[in-house]
């Protein structure tokens, strides 16, 4: 799984300006193809991305066929092919039209639109393009032009645009860069490593379909690499807090809760990019985001945030070239979030908001005041088959055998931001790989591979195997990045924000502790099982997830992702451990717990109820005597006996609970002849997280709660409670139950203790523990395991307790009692 964070740029936007002949988007691409001069980062934006499609001129309706029309098509040429093309792909956008040269996807066409372009240009121009050469490059002429090249009608292919490099104009004077800053005392220096290559070696490709996109795609990432070699050299910023910080992205997953970590965390204001038509409407879906990941929009949010309407995509993120100037003088930091995170689009189709925008970005951080630019990239530069390791300082994958466009864009953009690195430029490049959701909130991306990878495991109970999953949930990635941010010490290093990875076991375990037993499979299986039960029962919040498993670029991209290592993050878990941060954790079933809830609350993940018949049960014997309430301690009492059953519905109950389910009898003659049945029960473990009673000597390991009824129909109450006390009994201390007992609504009649007899102890709670008949044989080993572990785990802790209070206690060497002491 991969980083699941930015704010995906797919969506509508103007493209071109008003009045332009058909045919000048296609002569603005020739023009840049066959290189230039004096244009900049921007510059080039706006010849890519500025000219608005006037649809076809007058006179030619005649010439493309109406959809659904039985008029023959003509054969045509490259450019009446893309103009047919574009018309096609134009009734499913926004605006209605798209001109030749623009993405489909850029101008708002969704990856459910991609699917009935595809179909509606077979069904009514014959053009049998399949999804991913869709994903791949969405324009119609590069549509247009892959088909007559598969279908023997041989056009001229454009020269790659290596040109790029030459379009920016001629760097500023050289300044010597000041030493890069030194890190905090326990970090490890960033080692000396060499410039990513300039030219590359192209794999053999004869016998991929694809052949010819992908040689483009890498002649292309070598022309986006040299863009940066045009950025002016300058000297480092002042290494100071930041107070003035533009965050893109802020609409966006990992974006908003770092806009939020940002105000919390540090006194700066922050200015804001975010599409939309203008101020107005750009602050209402800013608002509107932060809602959804229930984060707050209040009014001392609204007083240290300023909203910027503008675009990544766009050339200077479309500001006016005052406010860019305004920004470029008085802004302290900028930090890049936003970004495209589709994995069925390819690196064409990315380009222009992953790879220029972070140009364009960068092109800010140097203009001006010189400003660190902490850019969030994605472990998904490793994304190889067959890489031996993945640590912060390890070379990346090699380009050319990266499959995914999101994949090699995040590569091309972090690889383009080494070589600002050369030219003074403070770059931190931070790595998310999955990001979960919020632990506390349960705030999750709903289009988000994790959360979709995770709702499937859940609804089918099946999960493919795997090496390791690289995800951490989003407040602590957040936290952590903002920490980077803040740090002057911590800037120019890149980070892992990973978490602790986690194995299959892991994850067995933490949806069993969920109450959600799973199978696991290998991958084809589990892959072929999915698909088809999604499309049994379709569920809309899991179809891109169908739209993933279905791509053979997605798949190769998942089979990366499985069979990848571990992530190791040293330098980040010392900068963490340096700032007195909360560490990284394993993103587990409790981590998870917030999140599985709210799945299941979006009805794309079912967790189990407590009317769900049990699925793990076993029986306890206790004996003893109590006494009537106010007989002293010395008085013999009458004997008393319980026969319980203990059961749990699930261990997601016990994760979210700590609660037992109780029946059975209660034999005590001093109460009544004849037994009292449990009518309701429950067995809290470690209740209120073990707080103590009297002044910390007894701390709660379990808390009884039933309700009795008698054969002459009388209700009764019970309450018992097992106290862990720093002595040396501890093997009682689990058995003995301080139990009250009186009529309901009344107070206690009957005192005493009962105890589990030592021999019944294993026999009955340990090697008599049963379990639902239908799971299987590995299924019930790991439900008993599962549930001695977790209950093992609690009494440990809270046995600990009170031997931790009293080492406390004694290492006090205070003159002074205070008055807990003096009442001892």
């Amino acid at each position: 799984m991969r980083d699941m964070n930015e704010e995906a740029a797919t969506n509508a936007g103007q493209r071109t300006n008003a009045g332009q002949p058909a045919n000048a988007g296609r002569t603005t691409a020739e023009a840049i193809e066959q290189g230039g001069s004096g244009l900049g980062v921007s510059e080039l934006l706006a010849l890519v991305m500025t000219a608005e499609p006037a649809g076809p001129e007058p006179g030619d309706s005649d010439s493309v066929p109406e959809a659904g029309s039985d008029a023959p098509v003509p054969d045509l040429d490259p450019d009446g092919l893309a103009d047919a093309i574009a018309v096609a792909a134009g009734r499913y956008l926004p605006q209605g039209h798209l001109d030749a040269d623009a993405d489909f996807f850029d101008a708002g066409g969704s990856s459910v639109h991609a699917v009935e372009l595809a179909a509606e240009l077979e069904r009514d121009l014959g053009v049998e393009l399949d999804l991913d050469d869709v994903f791949a490059d969405a324009r119609p002429s590069s549509l247009a032009r892959r088909w007559l090249e598969r279908g023997g009608h041989q056009v001229p292919l454009p020269a790659p645009r290596t040109a790029d490099a030459e379009l920016l104009p001629a760097p500023a004077r050289a300044v010597l860069p000041a030493p890069a800053p030194a890190g905090l005392p326990a970090w490890s220096p960033r080692p000396e490593r060499p410039v990513p290559v300039t030219t590359l070696p192209l794999p053999d490709l004869a016998d991929d379909p694809h052949s010819t996109a992908r040689r483009e795609d890498l002649d292309q990432i070598l022309a986006d690499l040299a863009l940066a070699d045009r950025l002016p050299f300058l000297r480092s910023p002042e290494p100071l807090p930041p107070r003035r910080i533009l965050l893109t992205g802020a609409t966006g997953f990992l974006g908003s809760h770092m806009l939020l970590d940002l105000l919390r965390h540090s006194d700066a204001h922050v200015y804001c990019l975010v599409r939309g038509a203008d101020e107005e409407a750009a602050t209402a879906r800013l608002a509107e985001q932060l809602r959804t990941y229930r984060l707050p929009w209040n009014a001392e949010v609204r007083r240290r945030v300023t909203v910027l309407p503008g675009d990544i995509r766009r050339p200077r993120l479309g500001l006016s070239d005052e406010l860019w100037h305004t920004l470029a003088h008085e802004l302290d930091s900028v930090v890049g979030v936003a970004a495209a995170v589709d994995f069925l689009r390819g690196y064409q189709s990315l380009r222009a908001g992953n790879v220029l925008g972070t140009l364009t970005l960068a092109e800010l951080a140097a203009t001006g005041r010189p400003k660190p630019l902490h850019h969030i990239s994605s472990i998904a530069v490793f994304n190889e088959v067959g890489i031996s390791s993945m640590g912060e300082d390890d070379p990346f994958a090699h380009v050319d055998r990266l499959v995914a466009g999101y994949d090699q864009s995040k590569w091309a953009a972090e690889a383009a931001l080494r070589r600002a690195r050369d030219h003074g430029l403070i770059v931190s490049a931070l790595r998310p790989g999955g990001i979960g959701g919020h632990t506390k909130t349960g705030a999750h991306n709903p289009q988000d591979l994790s959360s979709g990878l995770i709702s499937a495991f859940g609804r089918f109970r099946t999960v493919p195997a795997f090496r390791c999953l690289n995800a951490a949930p989003v407040d602590w990635v957040s936290r952590v990045a903002v920490a980077v941010v803040c740090e002057p010490d911590a800037w120019g290093f890149d980070y892992h924000l990973t978490g602790v990875p986690n194995t299959l076991d892991d994850v067995v375990r933490d949806m069993a502790f969920g109450g959600m037993h799973v199978r696991v499979e290998d991958w084809d299986r589990w892959r072929t099982d999915t698909l088809a039960r999604l499309e049994a029962e379709p569920v809309p919040e899991l179809a891109f997830l169908a739209r993933v498993l279905q791509s053979p670029t997605a798949l190769k991209l998942c089979e990366a992702t499985l069979k990848g290592p571990a992530a190791t993050a040293e330098r980040t878990d010392a900068l963490v451990e340096a700032l007195g941060l909360t560490p990284a954790a394993r993103y587990d079933a409790q981590a998870q717990l917030k999140t599985f809830e709210k799945l299941a609350g979006d009805g794309l993940a079912r967790l189990p109820r407590k009317e769900d018949q049990p699925y793990l049960w076993f029986a306890e014997t206790t004996e003893g005597r109590v006494r009537r309430a106010g007989d002293g301690a010395d008085a013999v009492g009458t004997p008393c006996s319980m026969a319980l059953t203990l059961s749990i519905a699930s261990m997601y109950q016990l994760v979210k609970e700590r609660r037992v389910d109780v029946s059975g009898e209660i034999t005590c003659p001093a109460v009544h002849a004849e037994p009292l049945t449990v009518v309701h029960g429950d067995v809290w473990v470690r209740p209120e997280e073990g707080i103590p009673h009297q002044h910390g000597l007894k701390h709660q390991l379990l808390r009884y709660r039933m309700r009795l009824r008698d054969t002459d129909g009388r209700l009764w109450w019970l309450e018992g409670h097992k106290y862990a006390r720093a002595r040396r009994d501890l093997w009682r201390q689990t058995r003995a139950l301080t139990i009250e007992l009186g009529r309901e609504g009344e107070p206690a009649t009957f005192t005493g203790e009962v105890v589990v007899p030592a021999d019944s102890y294993v026999r009955d709670q340990i090697d008599g523990i049963k379990v639902a008949p239908h799971l299987t044989g590995q299924e019930k080993r790991a439900a008993k395991l599962t549930w001695l572990a977790w209950f093992g785990l609690e009494m440990g802790r809270g046995l600990a307790g009170p031997f931790a209070r009293a080492a406390a206690d004694l290492l006090d060497l205070r003159r002074t009692p205070n008055p807990t002491e003096r009442h001892r």
